[in-house]
């Protein structure tokens, strides 16, 4: 594989974490009360979505093997073009429903 691939795979890999421990023993409630936690796990859905991007650009016969891809890279989008769109719970139900494949998968990946 390719350096910077692997180099998009652990910028995915580093971000994920960093969401869950940003979110860890948090509730809905607190998280969209919270600018700053809000702030913070948009950012790095960001980086995902980007190094995603990047991986479909360098590596597209990959992605296929990221489960989740396609919704990380869509709400990337919506992050950067549309934020006032933005519905605290769709990132809440990806956080609580769908980050942990993204995790398993991205690490299988690098293993």
């Amino acid at each position: 594989m390719r350096d910077d691939v692997l180099a998009h795979l652990h910028d995915i890999l580093h971000a994920a974490r960093a969401v869950k421990e940003f979110v860890a023993d948090q509730s809905f409630e607190h998280y969209s009360g919270s600018e700053v936690l809000r702030s913070a796990v948009e950012r790095k859905f960001e980086i995902m979505g980007e190094a995603l991007n990047r991986i479909n650009r360098d590596a597209p016969a990959l992605l296929p093997q990221i489960r989740i891809y396609r919704d990380i890279i869509s709400f990337r989008n919506i992050l950067v073009h549309a934020y006032d769109a933005i519905d605290e719970r769709i990132a809440w139900g990806v956080i609580q429903e769908d980050l942990d494949s993204l995790i398993q998968d991205v690490t299988r990946l690098l293993e």
